[in-house]
């Protein structure tokens, strides 16, 4: 063989390795994740992209993220354009919002069969099905319980935290202090429609009085009964009277009350666990949301989804599919709940012994076994009739059934415009 020949070979075949080379880059898939920046979520989905990856080399995902009141605008003028995610996570409040504007695509459901769902996941992500198909799902969800201050206990003599609603009300009281003017300087436990109250009233304290707070998946408000004057009359109780054991608007934000070391216990849910663990100086405990007399319980939970948007098209759709299939996996769940402090989709993960029997994770998790979420049509807007309400009760000296029943009529007519269409 001549030098010359060898040499041609060599060239040639150089070529068609390089041929080959640029054949396998072009057949990689690139695909966009977005998600709103919380520095721990932003930690768990480059973990759970990392690993993707490797199981995937076919595959590169690559996360953006933008400031919480930025995101959904810059969502919904990316998607349209061509532009922006393949993958994109939402609140489930949104859905019907995306599923009108055309954002997202329905999950399918040769890949994600609605019977496996719902033998899989808690009951509540079933706001995410349409017929057959699940338009999102969930990595993680959450829910509600008591958060209390264990020095203020401490200070006041209570051995353990309320498990019953009328336990809770005398603990409270307990908690209580005012000055010599009689105007409350600690609340014994915090009140407001502006933050998770609105929740614990229709989802947790109407059906604990033997109601429910909707009919017709979420079409038809039922709370103006007599279970929900129950209900609002309990809640109502704690912040009105001689006997009050809160205030309405007390340090501005329950949380602040809370966080201060002002309020002896707090409803949140199980995302303020990471800033409650930063505040200096607070020691708290959380519990599970208390029962009434004979042992009924509920609780309220809400939750982010993944969806793929109208955008992912051929190879990036099928790419975008196996994403989600890792995402709203065991393993990714539990990345989750380590590092983001939000508890597993599935109770294959969330009730296992040791996350179940967790000091601080366990009673938000017990909770989800009797949770239910509500199919919001406007949430801030359905959220903003709960606060009306209460003020009318408070600043308007309106009797409590008139009060509820204009919310009622309120929120109805959101509904009926929402789904005349």
């Amino acid at each position: 063989m001549t030098t010359e020949f060898r040499k041609l070979t060599l060239a040639g075949m150089t070529s068609l390795l390089a041929l080959a080379a640029g054949a396998a880059q072009a057949e990689k898939v690139e695909i966009e994740y977005w998600q709103y920046f919380f520095d721990a979520r932003v930690t768990a989905m480059e973990q759970l992209i990392e690993s993707f990856e490797a199981a995937n080399p076919d595959i590169d995902v690559t996360m953006t993220h933008f400031p919480y009141a930025d995101y959904r605008t810059k969502v919904a003028a990316a998607v349209p354009a061509g532009e922006g995610p393949d993958v994109v996570q939402l609140f489930y409040g949104w859905l019907n919002d995306y599923v009108e504007a055309e954002l997202i695509q329905p999950l399918p459901a040769a890949d994600f069969p609605p019977e496996t769902i719902e033998a899989e996941f808690f009951p509540m992500v079933a706001a995410m099905r349409e017929g057959d198909n699940y338009w999102a799902l969930p990595t993680a969800v959450r829910s509600l319980a008591l958060f209390y201050n264990e020095r203020l206990f401490d200070e006041a003599g209570i051995d353990a935290p309320p498990t019953t609603l009328d336990e809770l009300v005398e603990t409270a009281a307990k908690l209580t202090k005012r000055d010599g003017a009689g105007n409350i300087t600690q609340v014994g436990i915090t009140a407001g429609m502006t933050a998770q109250d609105h929740h614990w009233f229709r989802e947790v304290l109407v059906r604990q009085m033997g109601g429910e707070p909707y009919l017709n998946d979420y079409q038809t408000v039922n709370y103006n009964s007599e279970a929900g004057q129950k209900a609002l009359e309990f809640y109502t109780n704690l912040f009105t009277g001689d006997d009050a054991v809160s205030a309405i608007g007390f340090m501005d934000e329950p949380q602040a009350a809370f966080k201060a070391g002002r309020a002896g216990m707090h409803i949140d849910g199980s995302f303020r666990i990471g800033s409650l663990n930063k505040t200096r100086g607070l020691k708290w405990g959380v519990t599970e949301l208390p029962a009434t007399a004979d042992g009924t319980r509920s609780n309220y939970s809400s939750y982010w989804v993944n969806a793929i948007t109208t955008k992912a098209e051929g190879a990036k759709y099928d790419a975008s599919v196996k994403f989600m299939q890792y995402i709203t996996s065991d393993e990714a769940m539990q990345v989750w709940l380590d590092v983001v402090g939000e508890l597993p989709a599935k109770p294959s993960v969330g009730m296992t012994e040791a996350n179940a029997a967790d000091e601080t994770f366990g009673p938000f998790i017990r909770g989800l076994a009797y949770a239910n979420t509500t199919k919001f049509a406007n949430e801030s807007a359905q959220r903003q009739l709960m606060v009306e309400m209460v003020e009318r009760i408070t600043l308007q000296d309106v009797s409590l059934a008139d009060s509820l029943a204009t919310a009622a009529e309120a929120e109805q007519a959101i509904l009926d415009d929402y789904y005349a269409d």
